[in-house]
């Protein structure tokens, strides 16, 4: 099973479990979040690649793992996510370093996938 893969059907699996016991806080939050990420006055690509940036400065691997799907369902190039990770690190500084190095590695299993 592949990175990509195994991170999805995880993803899947314990949101289902979340939404599932019908807690209208976290219900509201998770529609909240779909939400903020649709076109506005932003266009999606743009918001998912802030998502990527601010994920990065937070060192949430998960929160890059999915902002990174989203931004490759999206459209958005090898050398457009590298600009990001160079924002990323420029912003965060040497921490998001290990962060950068993971963001590659999932970005290449989205190339090949």
């Amino acid at each position: 099973m592949s990175i990509v893969s195994e991170f999805n059907d995880y993803r899947a699996k314990m949101n289902e479990e979340i939404l599932a016991q019908d807690n209208l806080v976290l219900k509201r939050f998770f529609n909240l979040d779909s939400n903020a990420y649709q076109d506005g006055a932003l266009d999606k690509k743009t918001k998912e690649l802030l998502g990527l940036i601010a994920s990065m400065v937070l060192r949430c691997d998960d929160c890059i793992r999915y902002h990174l799907g989203k931004c490759f369902e999206l459209g958005v190039s090898r050398d457009e996510v590298f600009e990001v990770f160079a924002i990323a690190n420029l912003v965060g500084g040497s921490i998001c370093i290990p962060h950068t190095r993971r963001a590659v590695e999932y970005w290449s299993a989205l190339e090949t996938a």
